[in-house]
């Protein structure tokens, strides 16, 4: 069974990671959405309900679990049985960053490899950042995440 392992903060999820999700539970058996948990940052949503949302958008995918994790990446891809990281590129700028974590992450565990694949084009632009910005001032996210979480979205900028 190939298991590949797609990682992120997801703060909050938007259509260019669905896109890679859906995408990427094509290409493999079985994709783990591993929510990271970052001590060090202060996240719009905390780590449970970023898992909650996520799993909101992907319950129709079967093949598709999320979970939430910290430490070495590597170590949690051994724990789950998995050899592929799969990460999502938006940009040359994107591919920089990637590839650094990519051989650090090859330095650690030469039996694991990073797969890239390209967002599509009409999602190139996102991120969670740029979501949580548009929303902050009051401007329309629709179409940046998915529909069933802009109430969560709003709802937590509001209050």
């Amino acid at each position: 069974m190939r298991i590949a392992i797609y990682p992120g903060s997801f703060d909050p999820i938007t259509n260019g990671h669905l896109d890679i999700i859906k995408r990427g539970s094509k290409a493999f058996d079985k994709l783990i959405v591993a929510v990271l948990i970052n001590v060090e940052k202060k996240g719009l949503f905390d780590i449970e309900e970023r898992v909650k949302l996520i799993k909101m958008v992907t319950e129709d995918i079967h093949n598709v679990e999320v979970v939430s994790f910290e430490g070495l990446l590597v170590d949690f891809a051994k724990m789950n049985n998995s050899n592929v990281i799969l990460k999502g590129l938006r940009a040359v700028s994107d591919f920089e960053y990637e590839f650094q974590m990519a051989l650090m992450n090859s330095k650690l565990d030469p039996h694991i490899e990073t797969v890239f694949m390209m967002t599509a084009a009409e999602c190139s632009y996102l991120s969670s950042s740029s979501v949580k910005q548009v929303a902050k001032f009051g401007g329309c996210i629709k179409g940046l995440v998915p529909d069933i979480i802009i109430p969560n979205i709003e709802n937590r900028i509001n209050n």
